[in-house]
């Protein structure tokens, strides 16, 4: 019986032969891909454990390509082809199995970005070492994958043995080349040699609170050659890295999260500060926006007609400061409107009798 089969596959014609052994591979291929998800997805709804998920998401589809061209590459001996034939096949599969392999990599950096995000949360309140480390490894990353691009097309290129000597032939004009690639491109260089700054030095980090150009935001994204800002009213601020080197600018969490508001009121003299002072106090007590480092009411100011209060408070950070501002400016006006409306801004005139009267 197993003659039979194998004298059936031998009388088979050459395409015959050579699509069925191609679609056996590519079903190897995704079988074995398909075994792997499933294994990857059972220990993660057993275990919970975020790694299984990961290495699912990011690997399932680029493995659909490099896990079947790898069983070709395996069956290739055995397909019915001439020398030509089976040469420009095997030249084929290998270009495909070095991008694909590429892609994998590329993947698996993510994998790895993945699980250091998961271990660095941004979203805990004292997240300055998460936030560092996320600002360099976003850079690592972005550097890395266009190392690998270009390496994959280095390969591809050299793998073709005509373009390998007109390489050899051109190395001479690679100097003069080089030197007008860098004067054309001295600005992007910049730029390039900024982000390496600002990824290790980091005057500025991801998610961390800015203002630039007048405009108050955090860092949603920091790439290769420029800064994405994203404003409070969702509006998006895109800047050149090398502006953060070359111009001053406000970071509001440089060293921590936590920040000082103020809230600035202008009264008549008659205002009872030290009542104002004890509403302060109990409003801040009435909130969860006021994280109970500093309290503070003083006069900070004498005009002509009024005085300045300045209500100074803290919070865990600027979103929450800047609520807390609001909240306190908004309850102490109405406190003193309600109590003490005598002691609002006002206008004072002496009406001096006039001579007509004094007669």
């Amino acid at each position: 019986m197993t003659r039979n089969w194998f004298a059936f596959f031998e009388h088979l014609p050459d395409l015959l032969w050579n699509a069925l052994l191609l679609l056996a591979a590519i079903a190897a291929g995704l079988l074995i891909r398909f075994i792997v998800r499933k294994f990857l997805l059972f220990n993660y709804q057993r275990s919970n454990f975020y790694l299984f998920n990961e290495i699912s998401k990011h690997l399932h589809g680029p493995s659909g390509y490099f896990l079947p061209l790898v069983m070709i590459n395996i069956l290739m001996p055995y397909l019915r082809l001439d020398k030509l034939e089976l040469h420009n096949f095997d030249r084929l599969i290998e270009i495909s199995l070095t991008i694909s392999f590429a892609a994998m990599l590329i993947n698996t950096i993510r994998i790895f970005e993945a699980v250091v995000y998961h271990v660095y949360d941004i979203h805990r309140d004292n997240n300055l070492k998460a936030r560092r480390i996320r600002t360099q490894l976003q850079y690592i990353r972005q550097l890395v994958v266009a190392l690998i691009v270009i390496l994959t097309i280095a390969a591809i290129l050299l793998s073709f043995e005509n373009l390998r000597k007109l390489g050899t032939g051109l190395l001479g004009g690679v100097a003069i080349g080089a030197t007008i690639v860098g004067f054309a491109a001295q600005q992007s260089l910049g730029n390039l040699l900024a982000g390496f700054q600002i990824a290790f030095t980091q005057p500025l980090r991801i998610d961390d609170v800015l203002v630039v150009e007048g405009e108050w935001g955090r860092v949603e994204e920091i790439t290769l050659t420029y800064v994405v800002l994203q404003i409070w009213d969702q509006r998006r601020l895109i800047l050149p890295i090398s502006y953060f080197i070359n111009n001053p600018f406000q970071n509001w969490t440089r060293k921590s999260s936590d920040i000082l508001g103020t809230v600035f009121l202008y009264m008549d003299y008659s205002v009872p500060v030290d009542e104002i002072r004890a509403e302060l106090t109990r409003l801040l007590s009435g909130t969860s926006l006021w994280d109970g480092r500093v309290n503070t009411l003083q006069v900070t100011d004498a005009k002509d007609r009024t005085i300045e209060l300045r209500a100074l408070m803290s919070a865990k950070n600027s979103g929450d400061a800047f609520d807390l501002r609001c909240y306190v400016r908004e309850n102490l006006i109405k406190y003193i409107e309600k109590n003490y409306p005598g002691s609002l801004p006002r206008m004072r005139a002496d009406v001096l009798p006039s001579k007509l009267q004094m007669q």
